[in-house]
């Protein structure tokens, strides 16, 4: 087999949404720094929305982003509160995978601290083969040929033989 062909996680983004600055988003930051074990950063805002008193550059969530053996030992606690269960929908069409947590006392160690409340959080898995960084480096940037890309299909497969999970329609 191929070694150019294999298929690895490139990284694990979790993220939590907020739609504020302020008290709830440096709670948020704290619980995904407890969750990951990483020092979370904030998002910005993009765009303006009146209706909502949002402006560009105004602080509105968190995110970290994890990789290596790190990004692997997230995966597989949040699959495990997952039950090892995924929708199908969760996968896109480049084989990446998303799905959600709806409480971070579900992980292991975690417990209910009432200041804090209940924040749930989106997992975001990126997969690529070697070689997929033609697409994203400063220098001589090239798409990746059709037959390097990831299809949904093997992505799907990927996460069944690799993580043992159950691809639900």
């Amino acid at each position: 087999m191929n070694a150019m062909r294999d298929i690895h996680i490139d990284k694990v983004t979790v993220n939590i949404g907020v739609g504020e600055a302020g008290e709830r988003l440096v709670k948020a930051q704290k619980v995904l720094d407890k969750v990951t074990g990483q020092k979370s950063v904030q998002t910005m805002s993009k765009h303006v929305n009146r209706d909502l008193g949002i402006r560009v550059g105004m602080p509105l969530g968190c995110k970290v982003t994890l990789r290596g053996e790190k990004a692997e030992d997230f995966l597989r606690k949040a699959l495990a509160i997952r039950e090892q269960r995924v929708y199908e929908y969760s996968f896109d069409k480049e084989g990446n995978m998303s799905f959600g947590i709806s409480d971070y006392t579900d992980f292991e160690g975690m417990k209910y601290d009432p200041e804090i409340g209940i924040f749930g959080m989106d997992v975001s898995v990126v997969l690529r083969r070697k070689g997929g960084r033609i697409s994203t480096r400063a220098l001589l940037k090239r798409k990746a040929p059709a037959c390097h890309r990831i299809a949904r299909d093997e992505g799907i497969q990927y996460m069944k033989d690799n993580y043992e999970v159950e691809v639900v329609e």
